[in-house]
């Protein structure tokens, strides 16, 4: 571990960012060019203490995961990501680890958009990112880990999972789930991790084995879908979604028409949302 070279690149990566960069209000004028410490460490849940003992050559060798949180915070493209492993003492992140690095431009995108649920998810499902809406509508994905990551995983073998969609409903989802896993599979192969997750899926459900050997392909979001919430009820969005170039990750985008009652739903989401916020730090 090179104390001095991660030391130093933390605090010009730091001093490169403006607050609005990362989604933070820019406020009055600061001293000091750059995000502050304690914003940093707040961007990748970490404490203060222990970034600024990062930045003054004194902290422990961060693990692979809070570099990722690092990573992530200090919106570092790929290249960047492997320097700040290796000068950590780490090797750069394989292709498994890194897959789920998220694009600093999908980033700068979801930064500015507080007000209606956003999420980038990998091309297996996997929720990488979510904004305070997207909490408030789908839960905190952060906690899953293994195949479980994959909302195509969990849609085949959860049923908890299908309680966010209408009944009428389920049987289009399940087969848009199995179609996009279907366009990730070709181009990653068998002995990938989308291959894993087919190998799994095939084992614990006929229903998911039934609808592979459809071999139907598609890169799909509905656009226009209803999702149930357990305290507000059903309600209709309008979906968007923005790929990266090599469709390996998507931003979706959740709104209502204004004036609609959608639109007003998703206004009181946004209280409840920031009401357990609250709770949770009382």
């Amino acid at each position: 571990m090179d104390r001095a070279a991660l030391a130093d690149f933390l605090r010009r990566r730091r001093e490169a960012l403006q607050p609005e960069d990362v989604g933070l209000p820019s406020g009055a004028r600061r001293r000091a060019p750059g995000l502050r410490r304690e914003e940093v460490a707040s961007l990748a849940v970490m404490s203060t203490d222990y970034y600024t003992r990062l930045e003054q050559r004194r902290g422990p060798q961060p693990s692979e995961q809070m570099l990722a949180s690092l990573a992530r915070a200090l919106r570092l493209t790929g290249d960047e990501r492997d320097y700040l492993f290796e000068i950590a003492g780490h090797s750069a992140p394989t292709s498994v680890s890194a897959a789920t690095h998220v694009a600093p431009a999908l980033m700068r995108v979801l930064d500015r958009l507080d007000d209606t649920p956003a999420l980038i998810l990998s091309n297996l499902g996997e929720t990488l990112v979510q904004n305070r809406m997207a909490d408030a509508l789908f839960g905190d994905r952060s906690g899953y880990t293994g195949l479980a990551r994959s909302e195509v995983y969990r849609w085949f073998t959860d049923p908890s999972e299908r309680l966010r969609y209408p009944e009428d409903d389920r049987d289009r989802q399940s087969r848009a789930m199995v179609a996009n896993l279907r366009a990730a599979y070709g181009p990653m192969g068998p002995r990938s991790r989308a291959g894993e997750l087919v190998r799994a899926l095939r084992k614990e459900s006929t229903e998911f084995a039934e609808l592979w050997d459809r071999h139907e392909v598609a890169k799909r979001f509905e656009d226009h879908k209803t999702l149930i919430h357990p305290e507000i009820g059903p309600i209709e969005l309008d979906c968007q979604v923005l790929f990266t170039e090599d469709q390996s990750q998507a931003l979706l985008v959740l709104t209502a028409p204004p004036r609609t009652e959608g639109y007003e739903k998703l206004q009181l989401l946004a209280v409840l949302g920031q009401d357990r916020f609250a709770e949770t730090r009382g």
